[in-house]
């Protein structure tokens, strides 16, 4: 197996792009996802017989070799363009998952190419031993579009969020020399995700993504979400060293915070001398039609941590803080090999120019708008949904059942979905390029595929 696997990787899989999903799919989704190929191949919905069988080959193969750490779906996929992906046996998939929220520019975008390209082609890696001009020139971009005076890189969400607790912990002692304990503990929410390293998972709500794990980090206090009485009583000087809250919740089900409680939360870490971080791993860089979601509000923070979109779908992460926080911050408190390398920061660079032009950020505000619209019109007289909310193209369907039989539904049809919450939200996080066509569709298709959840 490993020879025939061997063999393949050097010749990869390129499906053609007008190749199809002929079956257990409506007549409605067949016709909006053949829309650009219809009439010039007539027969655009004939599977590549030759790759039938390739992908239960693979998943077989990963079954031998991979530590099995995830819970897939039974797709293999090969190559992708815009918003659409298509998988080793040619069907086709409208992609409203984004790689969870990473491929904000969808797939194969021409400039995020042409920008990977020519730095691969020029200077990969060098280290944090050396300087090295597209991280200084991104740091540049995010503290001019931001409320911060640093950055420091990382290589993912989780990464981002251990050196934001760091960062917390220092900067008590840095503030507080003469104190014998300085503050050291930290207020999270209910519903709230930040990453599954050992840090990051003690500020993660769920627990069962603890438990297997424990002891994990001590001095986490959770309270819920949006409770300003019930976390006013948490916040003490001398003992709260951060704050951590998502401005939107992603994993936890697509909650979003309010302006009075986001004010408030500033207010009391102000009063007690704690830090304010901002998760916007998943929320933030356009995903809200605003650069950053806690622009929405009006509030902002001491700590923001960055991630997900930011590259483009390369591994980065990005903890951005005021000169109050960087001042406590000296030579060797924090590091790391890879992170903000050339190849890495050259590709953000093309994103961050992108998705930070005002234009393009009204689009997705109007888009967001108008799939909410549709979506409440053709699944809002379902008895199993229960809410649809969000902000921009963070959208979460609450339904009255888990969300997996509809998720997979939906694959079956040619749309990719994830679910959110307790498994009980379909979560919707589309490239932010997706048109309102591709949008009508992944409507139409959500709808036809509600009544599984009668079974």
């Amino acid at each position: 197996m490993s020879s025939v696997l061997h063999i393949r990787l050097h010749n990869p899989l390129t499906p053609p792009l007008n190749l199809r999903r002929p079956f257990r799919r409506s007549s409605f989704a067949v016709a909006c996802l053949n829309v650009e190929v219809e009439a010039e191949n007539s027969n655009a919905l004939r599977l590549d017989s030759s790759k039938l069988g390739l992908a239960k080959e693979v998943m077989e193969a990963e079954a031998k070799v991979l530590v099995g750490t995830y819970a897939r779906a039974p797709v293999v996929l090969a190559s992708g363009k815009g918003c659409k992906l298509y998988d080793v046996e040619g069907r086709e998939y409208l992609d409203l998952s984004s790689g969870i929220a990473v491929n904000s520019l969808g797939h194969g975008d021409e400039d995020w190419l042409k920008a990977v390209v020519e730095q691969a082609g020029t200077l990969t890696h060098v280290s944090n031993m050396y300087y090295s001009i597209p991280q200084i020139e991104l740091a540049n971009r995010l503290v001019a579009a931001s409320f911060a005076d640093r950055v420091f890189f990382s290589n993912s969400g989780t990464e981002a969020n251990e050196a934001a607790i760091k960062f917390a912990r220092k900067f008590q002692r840095h503030s507080n020399p003469d104190a014998k304990e300085p503050a050291t503990e930290f207020i999270c929410f209910s519903n709230c995700f930040h990453g599954r390293t050992m840090g990051a998972l003690a500020l993660t709500s769920k627990e069962h993504y603890r438990s297997p794990f424990e002891p994990v980090m001590p001095g986490v206090t959770f309270v819920e979400y949006r409770n300003i009485q019930a976390t006013k009583e948490l916040i003490q000087r001398g003992k709260t060293a951060a704050v951590f809250v998502e401005p939107i919740q992603g994993e936890g089900g697509i909650y979003s915070a309010t302006k009075e409680f986001l004010q408030f939360l500033r207010s009391a870490c102000d009063d007690a001398g704690a830090l304010l971080v901002f998760d916007e791993v998943q929320c933030g860089l356009g995903r809200t039609g605003y650069l950053w979601a806690h622009e929405a509000y009006g509030v902002f923070p001491d700590i923001m941590t960055l991630a997900k979109p930011l590259a483009g779908g390369l591994p980065i992460g990005a903890v951005l803080v005021t000169e109050r926080v960087a001042s406590a911050i000296n030579y060797g408190d924090h590091g790391s090999t890879f992170a903000g390398s050339p190849l890495v920061c050259n590709a953000a660079l093309a994103v961050l120019d992108k998705i930070s032009n005002p234009s393009f950020l009204a689009s997705v505000s109007k888009k967001g708008l108008y799939f909410k619209e549709i979506l409440k019109q053709k699944l809002g007289g379902s008895s199993h949904v229960r809410e649809i909310r969000g902000f921009g193209l963070i959208i979460g369907i609450d339904l009255d059942v888990p969300a997996t039989p509809l998720v997979d539904a939906c694959r079956n049809s040619g749309l990719l979905v994830l679910t959110a919450g307790k498994g009980n939200v379909v979560r919707i996080v589309p490239p932010l390029i997706i048109t309102e066509q591709e949008l009508d569709c992944a409507a139409e298709i959500l709808s036809q595929a509600l009544s599984v959840l009668d079974s």
